[in-house]
């Protein structure tokens, strides 16, 4: 059949025949279908469009540290043979989401590089505000830091973090030397539009792909110019009972990811100002000890977080068991450090050092004050894969067998909270230091270990 015939053909409506739909169909099959794949019908994305001159830091799944930590067969307290020694690091550029596994890390003053740069809130108020209200009630709405507490989904909004790469920018006129965040959630619309969606999902990225929304961040904090051109905003919001005046840029949300959170006030995204910084007392070292004043960005309440596998090994053979929690993934605990060693023995720990194993290696040994133990939150109840929430546990279990702090009565502790050091706090350059996994850990001192509350 030629051109004509078969445009004849399809014309002729409920009459064409049964070969002419056959031949249609081949058409289709041999030549759209196959054009569609290889040049789907859609503009490339961020992350693609990053990756013409940029590289993710992130580790591939295949080199986790933790691929033996998330196995069953391991025993209540065993731990790799050998000293303790450092088994994976975790970085979240947006608090209480994704983070992401890297082999390697700068230690500052305020934790590894990258972490917690970012966190969302809402804005809330103690009670409804109509539009004829006084400025002192409408004053009372305020913007409060969300978490996986509040927000399960939030486990699922996958972060990644883009980085320079020097060869693939020497041919790109367009390069840039500035590093982005990139954070994605799954969002299909409904209707024909969605299935459209579903589909260029599919050829564009893999049948098992869903339809996603992107999100570019910057990793530097933005200029005046900036702010001023993006509309930003410096407002007051709050990381538990801390106030912290910090830059709103919801400009930069879609509304869709407010429904897809299920966050039903007004939601931003807030950029920690390196300016204003929360600064670390409690349990943290003296400024006078430590040569400088400890602080933070949007972490909890201190620098870093250390955690044991072997802790969370014992802590799951407690742990009871359903069809929801099958297995006591570390990931739950969202630490920076994870280390194997004895299980429970860091809560001994008071002062650390990392160093490599093999003294062929020059390289730093950074240094650690163990300010105290973690405090667990409902947190580790959502699975990190699914975002779902399981309704007690492990936080039940961590309630009974692990309330062992007498400053954190009735509340479950596992993992450590640290404090970077450093031995020249003059100058800047001197206060970084880098992490590795694979480094041993060295216990420079010990001792009994109390929270104090905030």
């Amino acid at each position: 059949m030629d051109q004509p015939e078969l445009t004849a053909a399809l014309r002729s409506g409920p009459g064409v025949d049964a070969g002419g739909i056959l031949l249609v169909a081949a058409t289709i099959l041999v030549f759209i279908l196959p054009a569609l794949i290889y040049f789907p019908p859609m503009l490339p994305s961020k992350t693609e469009a990053l990756l013409q001159t940029h590289t993710p830091i992130g580790l591939h799944p295949s080199r986790s540290g933790l691929r033996d930590g998330r196995a069953k067969r391991a025993l209540a307290g065993q731990h790799s043979a050998g000293p303790a020694k450092l088994r994976s690091l975790w970085v979240y550029p947006i608090k209480s989401c994704k983070g992401i596994e890297v082999s390697r890390s700068k230690v500052l003053p305020t934790g590894l590089e990258f972490d917690r740069l970012y966190t969302f809130a809402q804005l809330k108020s103690p009670f409804p505000v109509g539009v004829h209200s006084s400025d002192a009630e409408k004053s009372q709405h305020k913007w409060e830091f969300i978490t996986q507490r509040q927000f399960p989904l939030l486990a699922t909004v996958e972060v990644d973090l883009f980085v320079p790469d020097v060869a693939k920018a020497r041919d790109q006129e367009d390069a840039t030397s500035e590093s982005f965040i990139v954070f994605r959630f799954p969002w299909v619309e409904k209707g024909l539009f969605g299935e459209f969606q579903w589909l260029l999902a599919k050829l564009g990225r893999g049948w098992r792909a869903l339809p996603e929304m992107e999100v570019l961040l910057p990793v530097s904090f933005p200029t005046e110019d900036e702010v001023d051109a993006r509309g930003y905003t410096f407002e007051e919001m709050s990381i538990w009972r801390d106030p912290v005046m910090a830059l709103n840029m919801e400009t930069e949300l879609p509304r869709e990811l407010r429904l897809y959170l299920g966050v039903s006030n007004r939601l931003g995204i807030f950029r920690i100002d390196p300016a204003r910084l929360r600064p670390v007392y409690r349990c943290a070292p003296k400024e006078s000890d430590a040569g400088y004043q400890p602080c933070i960005g949007f972490q909890d309440a201190y620098p870093l977080h250390l955690l044991n596998l072997a802790s969370v090994r014992d802590l799951e053979t407690i742990v009871a068991k359903d069809e929801q929690l099958q297995h006591l993934d570390p990931r739950r605990f969202r630490a920076n450090i994870i280390i194997d060693a004895p299980a429970y023995a860091e809560e001994t720990w008071k002062d650390i050092r990392f160093h490599h194993v093999d003294p062929s290696i020059d390289g730093d040994s950074p240094r650690f004050h163990v300010s105290c133990r973690t405090v667990r939150c409902k947190l580790p109840n959502v699975d990190q894969d699914t975002g779902l929430r399981h309704p007690v546990e492990p936080d039940r279990s961590l309630r009974k067998f692990r309330n062992v702090d007498p400053g954190a009565k009735n509340n479950g502790c596992l993992g450590m909270q640290l404090t970077p050091l450093f031995e020249k706090t003059a100058e800047p350059e001197g206060m970084e230091t880098w992490l590795e996994v694979g480094m041993g850990v060295e216990v420079l001192g010990t001792g009994e270990h109390v929270y104090i509350a905030q």
